[in-house]
């Protein structure tokens, strides 16, 4: 047990630091079977996940894009807790996103994202990308619908989303190829300090609508 390294680390928090929370409101989403190859986790001799950063970005299918969901950020939240029994415990990363419309295109949603395995890419309040999903578990992807009931009450398409990954919601500084052009991520070197998850440089960078300004 030479090589067993301890990888344990300090936690610093610098008192008064705000901690932003929630989700911003576009969520970006892609059916793993248009994934050629995956962006990768570093792990030491032993298994063990060394960084929760993501080295590289998705390769995708020819002419294969990530979709968008726009959500309400206030009915949308990411959440991750443990789960099995030691050695092999695993992280358990769940996804509300709340969609306002029942129109058709959102009711169709459950048609393609029932049964299938999908992974998603959401942006926290300091704009660092988080990933819900992995090569190595099938994602499950619930939805429910809401019309809504009397002349006040709300409507709302709410997709559930469950996937086992070995830490909690990577992050991710690849590249977002969408339908709208690819959205250029920085360097995928793991780093222990803060930083841009996403560049906003790039010819190819969708136009955001005047209150959708992330990725």
């Amino acid at each position: 047990m030479n090589n067993c390294l301890v990888l344990q680390k300090s936690l610093a928090w610098c008192q008064g630091t705000p901690e932003l929370p929630g989700i911003k409101r576009r969520a970006y989403y892609i059916s793993k079977s248009e994934i050629v190859k995956w962006p990768t986790l570093p792990h030491d001799d032993n298994g063990r996940v060394t960084s929760c950063v993501y080295q590289g970005s998705f390769t995708l299918k020819s002419d294969a894009t990530f979709k968008y969901i726009d959500v309400l950020v206030d009915k949308s939240q990411l959440t991750s807790e443990s789960q099995g029994e030691a050695p092999s415990q695993t992280q358990l990363n769940k996804l509300t996103l709340l969609h306002p419309s029942v129109g058709s295109e959102a009711t169709a949603a459950s048609a393609y994202l029932n049964n299938g395995d999908n992974v998603f890419l959401v942006e926290d309040m300091k704009g660092n990308i988080r990933v819900v999903g992995c090569d190595k578990w099938i994602t499950k992807t619930t939805v429910a619908q809401d019309l809504g009931q009397g002349a006040t009450g709300t409507t709302s398409t709410t997709i559930n989303v469950e996937a086992t990954d070995e830490c909690a919601a990577p992050f991710y500084k690849g590249d977002i190829i969408t339908e709208d052009g690819t959205i250029k991520g920085t360097d995928n070197t793991p780093s222990s300090g803060s930083g841009s998850s996403s560049s906003s440089s790039g010819s190819n960078k969708p136009k955001p609508s005047d209150d959708d300004k992330e990725f």
